[in-house]
C-alpha cells in the first residue's frame, strides 16, 4: 500500500497487542478494500499477531436515516450479504444500530489496539469520525486511529492539497502520480482467528422492515441487486457485463439518453462501496487495446471527474450551498436573481413532474420511478430548475432535495457537484450573459432535440414508469432474499485468500 493512502489520526502508545477494528463507513466490501487490508496488516504485524474485526454503525437521523427507503433498503441488504461473507471468512461483523457514538465503547470492550476508518469527504461522516477520535483521545490515548482513503484511486489528500478550479487543473495532478497508485491489490494478510466477544445476532428481516418503515416511503428498485458479487457481475459478467459486453459503445453513446445500455451502470455500487473504483480501472485498462477511446472516456469519468467531486466536497465545507460557488458565479447569479421567469413552479409541482416541458417531466419521472436519471438529462434537469424557481438558492436546494430523495446514489459528492455545476457553474467557465442564468452555461429543449431523439427518450421513460407501476401493483419482490449463484461461487473462490 502506498504510505500516503494512510493518515494517522492518533499515534497510539506502546500497546502492540489487542484486536484491530476496521470501522467500515463508505466502502462496504471485503474485496479490494485498502482500509480493510491496512487493518489486517496492522493485526498481522502486532506482537503477538492479533485478530481482526469489522464494525459498521448505522448513522442516526439526519444523515443515514435521512435517506429514504430506496437507499436504506439497498444499503441494509448489501450489509446482510457482507456480514454473511465476513462470517464465512472468519471475520466478525459488529453492527452498531446506535450510530457512531457506540464505536468507542466497542473498541474498549474488545480491548482493541487500533481502529482503522475509511474515508468520506461529507460533513456528517467527518464530524462523526472527529467525535470518535476526540473521545478515544481522552479515554484511550494508547490506542491508534488510522484513516485510509479506500474509495479513490489517488487519495484525496495526495491528489491535491487544495480546492481545484477545474477538471483540467485536477487532471494534470492526478496523471502525474497515477502509476504510483493504480496498482494491483496485494494478498490479504493472515490474521489470528477471532477469540473475543462474538457479535450479536442480527435479524436482518426485522431490521430492514423496521428501518425502512421509519424512512420516507420512496419505493426500492429491483433492477439493481446490492452486494459485491452483483457489482462484479455488472462490471465483468459474461451475459451483460459493462467491460465484457457493452464497453465499445461507451465513447459514442454515453451521452445519448435513448441508449442507457451504453452506460456502465456502476454508480450505485461505487456509491455504496460494493466495488472498488480501482478494480474497475484495472480491469478497464486490460481492455484498452480493444476499445481505446471508450476505455479512456470511462477512466476520465471514473477517476478524474469522480475524484474531482471528492476534492470539492473535501476542501469546500459549503459544498451544498451557494456559498460554495466561485465568486464570479455567485455574483452573476445574484445579479440576475430578480429577473422575470416565464414559469415558476413549486417544489411539489417539480417533484410531481407537473411542468409544461415533457422532456423535463420525463427526466423527473425516470428518477422517481427508476431511481436513476441519465447523466446528460441530470444537467438539463437541474438547469431548468434554476430557470423555474424564484432564485439560485431555492434552485440549488430543490435540486439537491430531489436528487438525494430519489436517486439510488443520492447523498454523494457526485450528486452535489452535479447540482453545483449545473446551477452554480462549478468546474466550468463563464459563458455569454443571458437573463436568469447570467454567465452560467445554458441548456434548452431545442439543443436537446439536436443532440438526441427527444420523443424516443420520453417514450422510453413512459415504459419504465408503466413497468414500475405494474411491479408495485403486483407486489415488489424482496431484492435481498436470494443470493445469486455468482455470489456463492465468488465467496468460495475468495475464501482461500481471506482465511
Amino acid at each position: 500500500m502506498h504510505p500516503s493512502r494512510v493518515r494517522v489520526l492518533l499515534p497510539g502508545g506502546d500497546r502492540m497487542s489487542g484486536p484491530v477494528v476496521y470501522w467500515m463507513l463508505r466502502d462496504q466490501r471485503l474485496a479490494d478494500n485498502w482500509a480493510l487490508l491496512h487493518a489486517a496488516s496492522l493485526a498481522a504485524a502486532s506482537t503477538p499477531a492479533a485478530p481482526l474485526a469489522i464494525a459498521f454503525s448505522l448513522f442516526p437521523h439526519p444523515f443515514l436515516l435521512g435517506a429514504r427507503r430506496r437507499q436504506l433498503g439497498f444499503l441494509l441488504r448489501g450489509l446482510r450479504r457482507l456480514a454473511a461473507d465476513a462470517r464465512f471468512r472468519g471475520l466478525p461483523f459488529f453492527l452498531l444500530e446506535g450510530g457512531p457514538a457506540e464505536v468507542p465503547a466497542l473498541v474498549r470492550r474488545l480491548g482493541a489496539s487500533a481502529l482503522v476508518a475509511d474515508f468520506s469527504p461529507l460533513r456528517p461522516v467527518r464530524e462523526a469520525l472527529d467525535a470518535v477520535v476526540g473521545e478515544l483521545r481522552r479515554e484511550a490515548a494508547d490506542m491508534a486511529v488510522h484513516q485510509v482513503d479506500a474509495h479513490n484511486v489517488v487519495p484525496v489528500w495526495a491528489a491535491s492539497g487544495k480546492l481545484e478550479y477545474s477538471a483540467k487543473t485536477f487532471r494534470s495532478k492526478v496523471s502525474k502520480v497515477m502509476d504510483e497508485y493504480l496498482v494491483e491489490y496485494p494478498e490479504f494478510p493472515v490474521v489470528m482467528p477471532w477469540n473475543r466477544q462474538q457479535p450479536d445476532d442480527v435479524d436482518w428481516d426485522v431490521l430492514i422492515d423496521r428501518v425502512c418503515s421509519e424512512a420516507e416511503n420512496v419505493p426500492e428498485i429491483d433492477w439493481c441487486e446490492p452486494g459485491e458479487a452483483a457489482a462484479m457481475e455488472v462490471l465483468l459478467g459474461s451475459k451483460d457485463g459493462f467491460l465484457t459486453k457493452r464497453l465499445k459503445n461507451y465513447d459514442m453513446s454515453r451521452n445519448d439518453p435513448t441508449k442507457p445500455r451504453a452506460l456502465s451502470c456502476l454508480s450505485p455500487y461505487l456509491h455504496f462501496g460494493h466495488i472498488s473504483a480501482q478494480r474497475c480501472a484495472l480491469e478497464a485498462k486490460k481492455l484498452r487495446h480493444y476499445s481505446p477511446k471508450s476505455v479512456d472516456a470511462f477512466l476520465e469519468e471514473l477517476i478524474v471527474r469522480r475524484e474531482l467531486a471528492d476534492n470539492f466536497c473535501y476542501y469546500q465545507p459549503h459544498y451544498d450551498s451557494l456559498a460554495g460557488a466561485w465568486e464570479w458565479a455567485r455574483n452573476t447569479l445574484m445579479d440576475h436573481a430578480a429577473d422575470k421567469r416565464e414559469h415558476i413552479y413549486t417544489r411539489e409541482q417539480l417533484e410531481n413532474a407537473k411542468t409544461f416541458d415533457p422532456l423535463w417531466n420525463a427526466s423527473q419521472l425516470e428518477m422517481v420511478h427508476h431511481g436513476k436519471m441519465h447523466g446528460f438529462m441530470r444537467m438539463y434537469w437541474a438547469k431548468k430548475i434554476l430557470e423555474w424557481t424564484s432564485g439560485p438558492e431555492e434552485a440549488l436546494s430543490v435540486s439537491i432535495y430531489l436528487n438525494d430523495k430519489y436517486h439510488i446514489d443520492g447523498r454523494d459528492p457526485n450528486g452535489y457537484v452535479g447540482c453545483m455545476w449545473s446551477i452554480c457553474g462549478l468546474h466550468d467557465q463563464g459563458w455569454k450573459e443571458r437573463p436568469v442564468f447570467g454567465k452560467i452555461r445554458y441548456m434548452n429543449y431545442a439543443g436537446c432535440k439536436r443532440k438526441f431523439d427527444v420523443d424516443a427518450y420520453i417514450s422510453y421513460v413512459k415504459r419504465l414508469v408503466a413497468q414500475a407501476k405494474k411491479r408495485k401493483a403486483e407486489g415488489s419482490p424482496d431484492t435481498g432474499s436470494k443470493r445469486p449463484k455468482s455470489e456463492v461461487i465468488q465467496q468460495l473462490n475468495m475464501s482461500k485468500t481471506l482465511i
